[in-house]
C-alpha cells in the first residue's frame, strides 16, 4: 500500500479533527501509518455523523452509510470509492470490518437525547466506541491481548469523555449516570484501575502492534485529576490529554 491521495486525505483530515492521535500515529512506522490513518478518519467520520444535523432521521441515515460499508469489507464484496472507505478496506480485515460495525451502532446514543440506562449501557457504548477502536488498530498491526487492549482502550475512553462532559451538557445531553463529585470519582477510579492493570500487562501487546496505544496519551493524568478533584470535569479544566512525551513513548515502545 503506498501513500496515495486518499491515505494523505485520511492524515489530514485526522491531523485537523484528532491531533492526539496524528501525533500518535506519526510517531509509528510508516507501515503502521497505512493503517491507523484510514482507521482514525473512518472513527472521526463516523463520530461526527450525529452531530452534524438536527435531524435524527438524517444522522441515522449517515450511520447506515458506513455500516453499509463495514458490510462490504466484512463480505469481501466490492467497496464504494471514498477517500476514507477505499483505503479503509485495504487496512483492515473482514473480521475487524465487523466490529467496527459495532461501533457504528454504538454511536446510535450520540444522535438522541436518552440518558444510559445503567452502568452496564455506559460501559458497553466506551468499549464499543474507544475499546473497539483501539483493539481493531492493535490486531491489525500485529499479535496482542484483547482484554488487555480493551483494558487500556476503557480507560483512555473514560478519560476523553470526562473531556467532552461540559460540552455535552451543554447540548442537552446526560453523559454520566451520576454526576455527582462522588459518582465522577469513582468512574474516574474504575478507569483508572483498568489502564493501570492494561499497563500492567504491557508485554502482552507486541511491538508492532503499541503504536495503537500511544494515542493514550495522558490519560492516566487525567483520570487521577477527576479523582482528586472532580469538580474540574464540570468546569473544563482537567490536564490535557495529549500533554505527553511522545518522543519517549516511541523510543521505548511503554504506552
Amino acid at each position: 500500500m503506498n501513500f496515495d491521495d486518499n491515505l494523505i486525505a485520511c492524515a489530514a483530515l485526522v491531523e485537523r479533527a484528532d491531533p492526539l492521535r496524528f501525533r500518535a500515529t506519526m510517531a509509528a512506522p510508516v507501515s503502521a501509518r497505512q493503517v491507523l490513518f484510514p482507521l482514525y478518519a473512518f472513527n472521526l467520520e463516523v463520530a461526527r455523523a450525529p452531530w452534524v444535523t438536527q435531524e435524527a432521521m438524517i444522522a441515522e441515515m449517515r450511520l447506515q452509510w458506513w455500516r453499509d460499508v463495514c458490510e462490504e469489507i466484512a463480505e469481501a464484496r466490492p467497496v464504494r470509492r471514498h477517500e476514507v472507505a477505499t483505503p479503509l478496506a485495504a487496512a483492515i480485515s473482514e473480521r475487524n470490518a465487523k466490529l467496527l460495525d459495532d461501533l457504528v451502532a454504538a454511536r446510535r446514543w450520540d444522535i438522541y437525547r436518552d440518558a444510559f440506562e445503567d452502568a452496564a449501557h455506559f460501559d458497553h457504548y466506551i468499549d464499543q466506541t474507544a475499546g473497539t477502536l483501539m483493539w481493531v488498530a492493535a490486531s491489525s498491526l500485529g499479535q496482542a491481548d484483547e482484554s488487555v487492549v480493551r483494558d487500556a482502550g476503557y480507560g483512555a475512553g473514560v478519560a476523553a469523555w470526562l473531556h467532552a462532559i461540559p460540552q455535552l451538557v451543554d447540548q442537552g445531553r446526560v453523559p454520566l449516570l451520576d454526576g455527582t463529585d462522588a459518582g465522577v470519582s469513582a468512574l474516574a477510579q474504575k478507569a483508572s484501575a483498568r489502564l493501570k492493570k492494561a499497563r500492567k500487562h504491557r508485554t502482552m501487546v507486541s511491538a508492532a502492534a503499541r503504536p495503537a496505544l500511544f494515542s493514550i496519551g495522558a490519560s492516566a493524568k487525567v483520570l487521577q485529576a477527576a479523582i482528586d478533584e472532580p469538580a474540574r470535569v464540570g468546569d473544563g479544566t482537567l490536564p490535557h490529554v495529549d500533554a505527553f512525551s511522545l518522543p519517549w513513548r516511541a523510543l521505548s515502545g511503554r504506552w
